[in-house]
């Protein structure tokens, strides 16, 4: 085949073309902007008409694909990752659960720590090695298995619970106690996911997405609730989206045979915390969790969402652990309607005598009030408000969790002499305040703590108080210098 040659007349008309192209393309209008946007200015363009619907759950999310599995196929399944731990209190990463069994998936399992710092069988908290014993977890409750058995079980998906959940893997003994929920279990709870936000300010804001779930694999419905009715309060104020499941829905998702993968869980479970070296010194299941990195304004983010609730104020919370000046409160919760852990009635009646006095001589607020006869509203709004708190060693001492966090924040607890228990000395301590035990007419304070104990009389109605003592500790609490506070 010939080579192609153009002819004169071809090489002419290519020739008017490009140089038609160069004239037109020096001459017309440029345009900064978007192809669009030259479209949409030219006369000879039609545009339809836009549907400017409201904006809904459902113009949002007509299309999305709602809970993906995750899906690895034939590849490795995706490894368990322990985020954080201490005894009692871990943080995973896709924790796997298949027939009701926690599986941690992992191809390096020495460096998954021991089971029994992590879960147990939920067994009811009793004395002796026997009781001991039956705590001790098994693979009923947690497997650690390597990426190609998880593909054996699992085959080449798991069902997503997305999120972050908190399991709570702990039997019903102690959880219907307003104290050991919210000042030990929900304590524990907060301060182990908080240390993965260290930088908390005191306003409490986190970047942290509030938890999706609460699980009780061992509690049914009707046995998480106390008698005052304050766990659900402290619960629903916290995280008012969160939802709540118990033992039949884990049986439930037991009994699909599925693979299930949490996204992200943190995994409470009261035995395991027993085992930790800082419950061993306080008797505080939450405490281990104090060892992990966390804010010094960790508890705030808690504080200012159930009293910014109960005061219904959004700014109360905020404000007063900014340090808002405000009259000194100094709130005596009395347990002499109780017929059990109550003062002499006389020292009673003193030491309400002696703290009117402050009131009528320092212009001191003073409440003398039994915290069942207070509505849930009142009391947390009262606690909120209090500088100065006491009372016999009880469960009203449970308010001291939402008072304000300042330098002369204090708690006074009254023992029957020789008692001594953590419960309240502790929390106080967590929450960065001042507490002072009080045997009659003598008061220690950490680090001169006595031992636990429960002498004859622990429980009982004959404990001494001096009111004298008491209002003397309380003027030098509320005129401590600035300097000293700093």
């Amino acid at each position: 085949m010939p080579p192609f040659t153009p002819t004169v007349r071809e090489i002419c008309l290519l020739s008017a073309l490009f140089i038609c192209l160069l004239y037109f393309s020096a001459t017309f209008p440029r345009h900064s902007g978007a192809v669009s946007d030259l479209l949409s200015s030219s006369p000879h363009v039609v545009e339809d008409e836009v549907d400017t619907l409201p904006l809904t759950l459902e113009t949002q999310y007509t299309l999305q694909v709602l809970n993906r599995p995750l899906s690895w196929g034939l590849g490795q399944v995706p490894e368990t990752k322990i985020v954080a731990h201490v005894p009692g209190w871990t943080i995973f990463d896709r924790l796997y659960i298949l027939n009701g069994t926690t599986y941690i998936v992992t191809d390096s399992p020495e460096t998954v720590p021991d089971r029994r710092f992590m879960i147990s069988t939920a067994a009811f908290i009793e004395n002796g090695p026997e009781a001991e014993a039956r705590r001790i977890p098994g693979d009923k409750e947690m497997r650690i298995i390597s990426t190609e058995e998880a593909q054996h079980l699992f085959g080449t998906e798991a069902e997503r619970l997305d999120g972050v959940t908190w399991l709570a893997n702990d039997p019903k003994q102690f959880i219907t106690h307003y104290y050991h929920w919210s000042a030990e279990l929900f304590f524990g709870f907060w301060r182990t996911y908080s240390s993965l936000d260290p930088t908390i300010p005191p306003s409490g804001e986190t970047a942290l997405p509030a938890p999706r779930r609460l699980v009780f694999p061992h509690i049914d419905a009707a046995n998480w609730r106390d008698y005052a009715a304050m766990n659900q309060w402290v619960l629903r104020t916290s995280f008012p989206s969160i939802a709540t499941e118990f033992m039949n829905d884990w049986t439930e998702r037991a009994e699909l045979g599925r693979a299930f993968v949490l996204d992200r869980v943190v995994l409470a479970d009261r035995a395991a915390a027993m085992n930790g070296e800082m419950y061993l010194r306080t008797q505080r299941t939450a405490a281990n969790a104090f060892s992990l990195p966390g804010s010094v304004n960790w508890w705030t983010t808690i504080r200012n969402n159930v009293v910014g609730f109960s005061t219904l104020d959004e700014n109360a919370g905020a404000m007063s652990v900014g340090g808002v000046f405000t009259r000194p409160v100094i709130t005596y919760i009395s347990r002499q309607g109780w017929n059990r852990r109550m003062l002499i009635q006389a020292d009673h009646e003193r030491l309400v005598q002696e703290l009117y006095r402050l009131r009528d001589t320092y212009g001191y607020e003073v409440n003398v009030v039994e915290m069942d006869k207070l509505t849930r509203i009142e009391q947390f709004s009262l606690a909120a408000r209090t500088t100065i708190m006491m009372g016999v060693h009880g469960n009203g001492l449970t308010a001291l969790l939402w008072m304000r966090p300042t330098p002369r924040s204090t708690v006074m607890e009254f023992f029957y002499p020789g008692g001594f228990a953590h419960d309240y000395e502790y929390t106080t301590r967590a929450l960065g305040m001042v507490h002072y035990g009080f045997w009659g007419d003598r008061y220690f304070t950490r680090p001169d703590v006595p031992p636990v104990a429960y002498p004859e009389g622990f429980q009982g109605n004959e404990i001494p108080i001096d009111g004298t003592l008491v209002a003397a500790l309380c003027h030098e609490r509320l005129t401590l210098s600035e300097e000293a506070d700093d």
